[in-house]
Formats: structure tokens, C-alpha cells, sequence
């Protein structure tokens, strides 16, 4: 029924649909330059200091505006066709709304991390130090992240995150109604990409590069006609990357090895 009520619904007219995408684009683009500038020679690799809350917050937050709202471009264009249809008379402060809702879960997961390293870390567990158990906990993150693409809740959460025609199944009009289906749609994409999240705590939360490379899996999955193979090739992507990391971290490439003379650099830096 959704999906009949989705081809019934007049497609939006060409500018304002090129006005969104530059929109998100644009704001993506200057949260990557922001992000670049902030976490310059920040990388120290996995286990990556995370810096003062403040701080880490407004790192986190432009981080997941740069990678996740290119992305985030079908569901928008869809939440804007509908609100338009349905007659609202703001279509894009509620499309505005939507988005606000939807980094505000990614906000929310980036506390959540940051509690939850930060609290591993004040317990000093020995074991967890890159000269002794490190490469094969960093790399058992990154493989359970790969075997996560093939979880039945993996397909659920990816199905809702690459079809705006679900929008239309828990529709809610108005500035309030969108914010909250922003905040709805958040859930969903964080229950899609949280593993590959994960894996970038794993290789160096602070680290442009693997921020990039994790942004283009996401984009992959959520964007690219072929969901199947994507899902699976990024599956074994994954898990070969984290054997790597485990067993031959020091091949490869563009990971910062903990202690290393690439990585002293960053823990005498002050966070700004």
C-alpha cells in the first residue's frame, strides 16, 4: 500500500529537487573540511584518544553530518515529495526538521561511544594494549562488524534506510511530526551502520582516511542498485580488513600503529 500511495504522490519538480541536493551536499562538504581541520594529526589508531566531551562532541557531530547526509539524499527528496503532496504549507523547514532529527540519533550514539571507551579505558586492562592483545581485539571488532552485514536485522534496518516509501508507513505532518520521523529514520540507520561504526572506532576514530573509507561503504550499501552484492562484497571487505589488522597490521595501508613514530606526535597534541 505504501509503496502505490509512493507512486501516486506527484514527483517533486526538478529545482527543488537539485535545491535539496546541493543543500545536503554543500553542508556535507563544509562538515568534511571542518572535520579535516579538527582531527589534523589527531590519529594515533585504534585506541585513539577521544579528547575533553565538548570536544569530542562537535567532532562526532560534524563527522556524522559529512558521512551519513549524502546518503541520507533519497529519504530527504522522499520526505520532501510527501510533505509537498500532503499539502504542508513548509516543506522545507519540516524536510529541515527531518534531517535535525536524524543527527540528533547520530549525536546520541557518538555519547554512547564515547562513554563506553572512555569507561573501558579508566578500567587500564592491560591486556588491551596494542604490544599485547590490541591488533586482535581492534581486528574482531572489524570482522564481527563484516559478519553483521548478513544478520536478518542488518536486511530489515537496510530495507527501511534505501526505500523512502516507508516514510510513507509511520507518516507524521508538521515541524513536530518531522523532527520525530527524522529521530525514527536516525534508529534505523544507526541499527544499518552501527557495526561499521564500530570498525571505525577500531582503526582510528580520528583518522580522515578510514573516516572516508567507512563514509564509502555506507554510501555503497545505501545508494547503489545492487543491494545484494553490495551488502556481501562490503561483508568480506570487512572481514579480510580486520584479519589484516589483527595479523598483519603493519601492511596495511594507511593504519597508524599505537607507539608508533607516526602516532607520537598526537599524544602531545592539546585538543582544540
Amino acid at each position: 500500500m505504501a509503496a502505490v500511495r509512493l507512486r501516486q504522490t506527484p514527483p517533486l519538480p526538478g529545482v527543488i529537487q537539485v535545491a535539496l541536493i546541493a543543500a545536503l551536499l554543500t553542508v556535507a562538504a563544509v562538515c568534511w573540511a571542518v572535520t579535516g581541520d579538527r582531527m589534523d594529526g589527531m590519529d594515533a589508531g585504534p585506541g585513539t584518544e577521544l579528547g575533553g566531551l565538548g570536544w569530542f562532541v562537535g567532532v562526532w557531530v560534524t563527522m556524522m553530518a559529512a558521512m551519513m547526509l549524502p546518503s541520507l539524499t533519497p529519504m530527504v527528496l522522499g520526505h520532501a515529495r510527501i510533505e509537498r503532496a500532503e499539502g504542508g504549507a513548509a516543506a522545507m523547514a519540516t524536510t529541515v526538521a527531518f534531517v535535525v532529527g536524524y543527527v540528533l540519533v547520530w549525536a546520541s550514539v557518538g555519547l554512547l561511544g564515547y562513554a563506553l571507551i572512555e569507561g573501558v579505558r579508566g578500567l587500564d586492562i592491560g591486556f588491551l594494549a596494542w604490544d599485547e592483545a590490541g591488533p586482535y581485539v581492534a581486528g574482531a571488532v572489524i570482522v564481527t562488524s563484516g559478519a553483521y552485514q548478513l544478520t536478518a536485522l542488518k536486511g530489515v534496518c537496510l530495507t527501511h534506510c534505501r526505500s523512502p516509501r516507508m516514510l510513507l508507513e509511520r507518516w507524521r505532518s508538521g515541524l513536530p511530526g518531522a523532527l520525530a520521523m527524522g529521530i525514527d529514520h536516525g534508529r534505523y540507520c544507526v541499527g544499518c551502520s552501527w557495526a561499521m561504526m564500530a570498525a571505525l572506532f577500531a582503526l582510528g576514530v580520528m583518522s580522515i582516511g578510514w573516516m572516508a573509507f567507512v563514509a564509502a561503504l555506507i554510501a555503497i550499501e545505501k545508494l547503489l542498485p545492487w543491494r545484494a552484492v553490495a551488502n556481501r562484497s562490503i561483508a568480506v571487505v570487512l572481514v579480510v580488513l580486520g584479519l589484516a589488522v589483527a595479523f598483519v597490521p603493519d601492511d596495511v595501508p594507511g593504519l597508524t600503529i599505537p607507539g608508533s613514530s607516526d602516532s607520537m606526535g598526537t599524544m602531545q597534541m592539546e585538543m582544540r
